[in-house]
């Protein structure tokens, strides 16, 4: 879906031109992060460390690779792949960096396999935005995929309940009984889910079908809604006014993804660890806990300490034996958390001062100024919205939640194909039939 100078029909290999190639790739790979192949997990008898070692099979592990070869060879024949894994020196740095505190933790083993992980993911986001041809192409493939996950997030609701409602026999989180979460792990999962597919709900209806559009918008509200996730529940509304705020008034740009993102996790990380924030908090009608977020913050955070340049690496610290079992859970419950719920503090966790430093200014900075190239006239199109309602709604949602260099997660992949497609637009020009069949726009 990108066009820039190259000779798209130029000695290309045959499946760079085969559409059914494409097609397939497009939705296998968007179908593998949004469904997986382990859908509809049963929360009443495994632990959550049991969950992850029945997700990281065999199988699962192949058609990663399978899939993730496919869009590498796909991308490096493609005659736009100089667009690629933008700005590579950047890239190249932080990925290093990873590499190297994983290689000095206590698991280096897991932690290269993460940083791995993440490389791959960050092509296959990159690679995805060049199957499609058009923008119209890129709706139509989207709006079916988007249907698939929510006819298959509803035929759970219908037909298994127990596997897709949270149940209060479940092991964990019994409280979290009679929200729904379809085929996904968690609610939030869900929830934030729901919030990327009424995202690309309105962005079908604005280019391929309104009335289908619609359809996808009402089906993934009303999932929404009963998964109970507050977070991605006001955060839908949120994005969308923040987004047009972002795009029609350009003093405002700045402030609101550098500002606007920090003085978010001030407040919510400050409701844990500073007196006068939290009753500030409070008497804004607030849980100041954030759901008991506000423990593993504040038992974060005195990791960090121990640990402030390097971090403990990736995957290096949350679910280990040593912290589960260590009897830390005598002092705090946190110990036994999936993980620190808040990207930022957990991308320092894991990666130091350093690698925070770093990722900010590939995760924030980055597509700033990538948005700041996009001509005016482009900046309003479907297209553009999409990407920077995507990537505002991920950027705040990281204040409660991980998903930072994580290469399986769902939130990562989108955030990436946001970033990542804002990049794209910024090197884009309008294409002729000639250049490319049935395009329209192609970014």
């Amino acid at each position: 879906m990108v066009s820039g100078n190259a000779d798209l029909n130029s000695a290309n290999p045959v499946f760079l031109e085969n559409m059914v190639f494409r097609t397939l790739l497009f939705w296998a790979l968007f179908l593998f992060m949004w469904i997986s192949i382990n859908p509809f997990v049963d929360l009443t008898g495994d632990l959550p460390t049991e969950i992850a070692e029945n997700n990281a099979n065999k199988l699962n592990q192949l058609i990663a690779l399978t899939l993730s070869g496919l869009m590498i060879v796909f991308g490096v024949t493609h005659p736009l792949r100089s667009l690629l894994l933008q700005p590579r020196a950047l890239i190249v740095f932080f990925t290093g960096w990873f590499f190297f505190t994983s290689l000095i933790s206590e698991y280096p083993v897991d932690g290269i396999k993460g940083v791995i992980l993440s490389t791959l993911m960050m092509m296959n986001a990159a690679v995805f935005l060049l199957l499609p041809q058009s923008e119209l192409q890129f709706a139509k493939w989207l709006g079916v995929g988007i249907f698939i996950v929510l006819f298959v997030s509803y035929f759970g609701i219908i037909f298994i309940p127990t596997l897709s409602i949270h149940q209060a026999s479940e092991l964990l989180e019994p409280m979290n009984a009679g929200f729904w979460r379809g085929h996904f792990p968690h609610k939030n999962t869900a929830a934030t889910a729901m919030t990327f597919a009424c995202f690309f709900a309105l962005f079908i209806s604005r280019v391929w079908s309104k009335t289908f559009g619609i359809l996808l918008f009402l089906m993934s509200a009303v999932f929404l809604f009963n998964t109970g996730g507050k977070t991605a529940s006001m955060l839908l509304p949120f994005s969308l006014l923040i987004a047009f705020v972002f795009e029609k008034i350009r003093l405002s740009r700045t402030p609101i993804i550098l500002f606007g993102v920090a003085a978010f996790n001030f407040l919510v990380i400050g409701a844990a660890v500073i007196r006068p924030v939290r009753e500030l908090i409070v008497s804004m009608g607030i849980d100041a806990t954030f759901t008991n977020r506000s423990d593993i913050w504040r038992f974060a955070i005195d990791k960090i300490v121990e640990r402030p340049i390097t971090g403990q690496g990736l995957r290096a610290f949350w679910q280990k034996d040593d912290l589960v079992f260590g009897g830390g859970d005598l002092e705090t419950w946190a110990v036994a958390a999936a993980n620190g719920h808040n990207s930022f503090i957990d991308i320092t966790l894991a990666t130091g001062l350093v690698g925070l430093v770093l990722a900010v200014l590939w995760i924030l900075i980055w597509p700033l100024h990538s948005y700041s190239k996009i001509p005016d006239s482009q900046k309003s199109t479907p297209l553009t919205r999409l990407y920077l309602r995507i990537w505002l709604f991920t950027m705040f949602t990281a204040g409660l939640e991980t998903f930072f260099f994580e290469g399986g997660n769902p939130s990562w992949f989108m955030c990436m194909v946001a970033m990542f497609g804002l990049y794209f637009q910024a090197n884009a020009h309008m294409v002729s039939s000639s250049e490319s069949v049935n395009s329209t726009r192609e970014c």
